[in-house]
């Protein structure tokens, strides 16, 4: 059997989920990776990570997830985190208006640390809770659409639109990075993008040469 280090892939893409504390960014990720809900899910310390394999056109992208602590005294720490990211799933409790008060604070956390073209898709998690809603699904949409975001309502305990979440990220990031590529190699700028290297969009697309871009579990 193939150690997971050894294994192919064409691209590796960073993001990162971020929010308060509370608003199911960890379950989102394993519902996404694992397929797996915990109801038992405890706060995230610091950051952790998930890989997921996607196919996008004909590439082979591994997804690097990071999921970010919510609270606030974890900040300094994740903050550090944005740099390299190429997307970003901004995630509220739809039945918590605070989480979605909060969100401007998060969002202007990521375009101060991280890259002007980073794709972020606005999250409203745990749709299931209809009853106890506090966030119209309306308001959620029009704040996307005023900011230049993707939305899309979740849940994480029913698997409602997780996956095409996820998906839409990682596809806009593939959009994203292949334009910058065209863009500079008609601006006379050849950019070879070797398999199985990390693309980072800073100012420019870039490439970061690693031994094996390709690490950590599917």
């Amino acid at each position: 059997m193939a150690d997971a280090f050894d294994e192919y892939c064409d691209l590796l893409f960073k993001a990162v989920l971020i929010g308060d504390s509370g608003v199911g960014k960890s379950n989102l990720l394993s519902r996404f990776a694992k397929d797996e809900f915990r109801l038992d899910s405890k706060p995230t310390i610091g950051v952790e990570f998930a890989y997921r394999n996607v196919k996008v056109g004909d590439k082979l992208i591994k997804a690097q997830i990071w999921d970010t602590a919510g609270q606030e005294r974890f900040r300094a720490i994740t903050s550090s985190y944005y740099r390299g990211a190429l997307g970003a799933l901004l995630v509220y409790d739809i039945s918590r208006r605070s989480s979605y008060e909060s969100v401007r604070k998060w969002l202007w956390e990521l375009r101060e640390f991280g890259n002007e073209d980073m794709v972020v898709i606005l999250v409203g998690n745990k749709c299931d809770l209809e009853q106890s809603r506090e966030v119209e699904k309306e308001e959620g949409k029009g704040f996307a659409e005023t900011e230049g975001l993707c939305f899309m309502e979740t849940s994480a305990l029913h698997n409602v639109n997780v996956e095409d979440a996820f998906l839409q990220m990682i596809t806009k990031i593939h959009d994203v990075t292949s334009h910058k590529s065209l863009e500079l190699k008609t601006n006379g700028t050849t950019i070879d993008i070797p398999n199985g290297k990390q693309i980072t969009v800073v100012d420019e697309v870039t490439t970061t040469k690693q031994s094996n871009c390709c690490y950590g579990s599917s």
